[in-house]
């Protein structure tokens, strides 16, 4: 059974940063890609940062230069740094295991809120 528990959200001020934790079981890890996605309140869910098995990574444009994923095979985890957090970061921010696969699976969600 696939399992996906992310930690490290929570509230911060505008120009703060905030670092996302996930930790896998029940996928082949090193081999499964694996990323963040976010859904803001009234939008759709988008894709925030991935990381491939060999460790390449992609970003869409609102984010690249300020987000920055990571994974740790030793551990099956997956990580998100994220600096210069804007109010518009704002949203429920979500791992995954299987990025673009028809079977991919979900974490529960947490709230990253940006906000003085």
């Amino acid at each position: 059974q696939v399992q996906l528990v992310e930690s490290g959200g929570g509230l911060v001020q505008p120009g703060g940063s905030l670092r996302l934790s996930c930790a896998a079981s029940g996928v082949d890890f090193s081999r499964t890609r694996m990323g963040w996605y976010r859904q803001g309140s009234g939008k759709r869910r988008e894709l925030v940062a991935a990381i491939f098995s060999g460790g390449g990574t992609t970003y869409p444009d609102s984010v690249r230069g300020r987000f920055t994923i990571s994974r740790d095979n030793a551990k099956n985890m997956i990580f998100l740094q994220m600096n210069s957090l804007k109010s518009e970061d704002t949203a429920v921010y979500y791992c995954n295991a299987g990025v673009g696969e028809p079977d991919a699976r979900w974490g529960q969600g947490m709230q990253v809120t940006v906000s003085s």
